[in-house]
């Protein structure tokens, strides 16, 4: 059985016929939002960004949510594979002490925690993230707008609420709610069109980043919003899953490129909202132009627990930290299959085995 599927869309299946998969084409790599299912992409990341991209000399887009942005800003140090190494082993291993009288940790001190290891992860590093010769990042946030304009105890809850039940009606009513907020490398254009969902781009600078990525993994409700990030409009922002999870925007690649979406499953999904909207799951016109790498679905069932490391392992192995971790450490060792086998169809002349996205 095979660990790794390959999906495309129409133009990129026609590109690839024509001239193969080649790292020379590759113009946006997107990172979803997900959490831990992230994990499963460390092998592949590690590849391609440490020994196949750096074959070519193009400019390419890295958009990122949550911890596809964590992800994407780590492959943008220098000696990236030593830095996933680092990310991976860091997560894996994070183990949170509750104070004496308290069940579980609060939003605002998972949110200190969480600030802390980012500072600790790129502390003094910033400016290689900023300047790299090749990469453009963009992070994406979930800005909150009227009553998600400031977090609080009661308008979180009701601004939410109302932003879920638009949602369901129309996708593009979630922007009364919340607006996706872009923060980019200094001068770089969006890779993918807007006129979608209202949106704003900003600049990363030194003085934003930490802010800006920990907003774009701040989750509703389990960790604390960011607020009044320089740079950028007063307000709430939260994790940029929220308003695209999978990051299915209206991509636009120069020259006919390829995006190419290290992925932990097939389905693009657009916001967070929309998880439990099948219909929306489709891929549309925006992916023409995409090659989505996913797992598996019955290679996954073989992993422990028989699914992708997720959130809810932390409530599955509430007393017992260390067997999580062990989990979580076999199911990327595993993962390495799927950066051995896409590598394997790299070296068959360059046209591998795709399914239509």
């Amino acid at each position: 059985m095979k660990a790794l599927r390959i999906y495309a869309g129409p133009a990129a299946r026609k590109h690839i016929a024509q001239h193969g998969l080649r790292p020379q084409d590759v113009r946006t790599i997107p990172g979803a939002a997900g959490g831990p299912k992230g994990l499963i992409l460390g092998p592949l990341d590690r590849f391609i960004f440490g020994r196949w991209l750096p074959q070519s000399s193009q400019q390419v887009h890295l958009v990122g949510a949550s911890i596809g942005a964590w992800r994407l800003s780590t492959a943008c140090l220098s000696g990236s594979d030593a830095a996933f190494e680092r990310f991976e082993h860091d997560y894996v291993h994070q183990q949170f002490e509750v104070p004496p009288g308290q069940k579980k940790l609060s939003p605002r001190q998972l949110s200190e925690r969480f600030a802390e290891s980012l500072e600790a992860f790129y502390g003094g590093r910033i400016a290689e993230v900023l300047s790299h010769p090749r990469y453009r990042l963009h992070v994406v946030t979930s800005r909150g707008r009227h009553i998600l304009g400031r977090e609080g105890r009661a308008r979180t809850p009701v601004g939410y609420l109302g932003a879920f039940a638009t949602n369901s009606l129309h996708r593009k009513s979630l922007g009364a709610w919340l607006e996706r907020c872009v923060f980019s490398t200094p001068g770089a254009a969006l890779p993918f069109a807007t006129r979608d969902f209202r949106t704003r781009q900003h600049a990363l600078s030194e003085a934003n980043f930490n802010m800006v990525l920990q907003a774009s993994c701040s989750i509703p409700f389990l960790l604390a919003a960011v607020h009044d990030i320089p740079g950028a409009p007063r307000g709430a922002y939260w994790d940029g899953g929220i308003t695209d999870y999978h990051l299915h925007l209206d991509y636009q690649p120069a020259d006919e490129g390829i995006v190419l979406y290290p992925h932990f499953q097939q389905a693009v999904v657009p916001g967070w909202l929309d998880k439990g909207l099948r219909w929306r799951h489709k891929a549309s016109g925006f992916l023409d132009r995409m090659v989505v790498l996913a797992p598996h679905p019955e290679w996954v069932r073989t992993l422990p627990n028989g699914k992708l490391p997720d959130r809810k392992d932390f409530i599955h192995f509430a007393n017992d930290a260390q067997a999580r971790i062990a989990a979580w450490g076999r199911a990327t060792r595993e993962a390495r299959r799927l950066s051995d086998e896409f590598e394997g169809w790299l070296q068959r002349d360059g046209v591998p085995e795709l399914l239509p996205l």
